[in-house]
Order: C-alpha cells, then structure tokens, then sequence
C-alpha cells in the first residue's frame, strides 16, 4: 500500500486501481460500468414517467430504486475516477463527510425501498382485492419518505461520529470512498462501541429488511403454487424471480461486508465487495427489470414508437 501521510485535515483516498498499467486496463474497463449504469436507471426513470401505463406502485417504487443507483453511482465512483486519472486522491474533511453522509443514506433508502418492493408483490399476489387499499398511491409515496427518512437519520449519526473521532495517524484511506470500516481503523481510541452501533445498524437496515423480503417470497411462492391460470403462475414466477435476483445482488456483498467481525476485515476484499453493490448491481438492475419484463418493454415500444412519430 502507498505511503501517505496528510498534515492537514483532508483524507486521502488511495483508490480502487494502482497507479500502474494494470490499474489502467481495470479503470477502461470499470468506467464505462458506471456510464451504463447511469443510462439504464435514467432511462428506466423516464420511461417510468412517461408511459401511463407504468404509472402503478409497483414501478412507483421501481423508479425510486433508479433514482437512488443514479445518487449511488454518483456518490463515488467520479471522486474515484479523478483520484485515480489526476493523481490528486485528497478528499477535503467536509467532501468526505458528505460522501459518507449520501453513500450512508441512498444504502439505507435502498435497503428499505426493496423491501417495500417485496410487500408490494406480496399483496398483489397473495391479498389482489385489498390491493388497491393496502398500496395505495397514500401508503406508497409514506413508503417512500420513510425509506429516504430512516436512511438519512441512520447516515447522520454516522456521519457525526466518524467526523469527530480523533485521527491520530496517517489520513489515508483504504478505500476508493469515504467508508465507515475503512475510516474507523484509522482512528486513535476505542471505537468498540461505534463497531457495536455499525452492526446494529447493519442489523435493523438490513438484515431484518431481508428477513421480511424472505418471508413475503416465501408467502409468494405458497400462493403461486396454488394458482390454478398457467398464465398467472407464470407471470407472478417472473416477476419475483426478478426481484429475487435483484435483492440478492444488493444484500449478499453488504451484509458480508458490514457484519464481518473486524478481525476478518480485508482492505482488498471490502474494496472488491464494494464495486459489486455500488457499480455493477445499479448497472445490472435496468437490464434485469427491462429485458425480464413484458411491460417495461412494451412501455419501451410505446415511447419510441411516440418519439419517432413527433419526428416525423
């Protein structure tokens, strides 16, 4: 690892490639990741909004989730990139408390808006008459704010603590963003009782959202083995097999990495984890969503068919 040392309050960030023709090849290989992901989820957003025909809670919540893999993206990844292209890999006290503070929020929201998402195939599928009631547009823009609220409450803790925690050695993170484990191990003191406060956090934000995912797909798959219609089985098979995927592209590298004792701690693996859940699963979730669903891409046809009239 790099030598720094930082006599002023900034962070440095040692970054996700070394500064070697390797690192090049990872970084033209990494980069137009992030671009991909920041065009599907802009395109799923707008062809969210302006098909009326998508204008339903469940691709309500889909749209959220888009937003938030743009933020996520955004977040770290062009820090990252101008670390890694200009050679500069100082971030300011302020820059980084704010990364953390955003990258702290948008995974909490996240967390919490798959959640919403499983509920809400859970009574479409197992409750369809009280749908309309129990997911209204009311209860899902609630959804919603309690997601991005709970997220931002949990992150602002964090955020305090980690700002004012004495650093007594060098300030450089290993890390391609400002991250809490990767911060904390830095710090002079005991921060046993902050590690304790981070996997209860893990726990509540989590594990318990993927707890209930779980148990309304298991409820799911009960009821779509009672389905009689080979059509429906079918539908609601595809549907959940989606979102199944999705939630375990997110969850899996999180929970490993945040609920990891610190004496199984890899700079190298967090790092490796963290590129599944910040680049490659935003990236991965429009294609998921768009080519494993009829009405996404019948949306699709729609808007372009619209498109090309008006040029016409």
């Amino acid at each position: 690892m790099e030598n720094y040392t930082q006599p002023s309050t900034d962070f440095v960030l040692l970054g996700l490639f070394p500064p070697s023709r390797a690192g090049l090849i990872f970084f033209t290989l990494t980069f137009p990741v992030f671009l991909m992901a920041l065009a599907g989820n802009l395109c799923m957003v707008l062809l969210i909004l302006l098909d009326a025909h998508l204008h339903t809670p469940m691709y309500f919540l889909l749209c959220q989730l888009s937003l938030v893999d743009i933020l996520y993206v955004s977040t770290t990844v062009p820090k990252m990139a101008s670390g890694f292209l200009t050679g500069n890999k100082s971030i300011s006290f302020i820059g980084c408390g704010l990364q953390c503070f955003f990258f702290l929020t948008l995974g909490g929201a996240e967390a919490l808006i798959l959640m919403s998402m499983a509920y809400d195939r859970y009574v479409a599928i197992c409750s369809p008459l009280h749908y309309p009631i129990r997911m209204s547009r009311g209860v899902c823009v609630l959804m919603i704010l309690a997601s991005w609220a709970i997220g931002a409450v949990n992150a602002c803790a964090h955020t305090v603590y980690i700002l004012r925690v004495p650093y007594c050695r060098s300030r450089a993170i290993d890390h391609f963003f400002c991250d809490v484990p990767a911060m904390l191990t830095l710090a002079c003191g005991d921060t046993m009782v902050h590690e304790y406060t981070v996997f209860l956090s893990t726990i509540l934000l989590l594990l318990f959202p993927f707890i209930v995912i779980a148990f309304s797909y298991g409820k799911i798959l009960l009821a779509v083995f009672r389905m009689r219609s080979q059509e429906g089985r079918k539908k609601a098979y595809s549907t959940c097999s989606t979102h199944i995927t999705v939630v375990t592209l997110y969850y899996a590298p999180f929970v490993y990495t945040y609920l990891r004792p610190k004496s199984l701690r890899s700079p190298a693996e967090d790092k490796v984890l963290a590129v599944v859940y910040t680049i490659f699963t935003p990236t991965l979730n429009p294609v998921i969503y768009s080519l494993r669903n009829k009405e996404v891409l019948g949306a699709l046809g729609r808007v372009t068919g619209k498109f090309c009239v008006l040029k016409m």
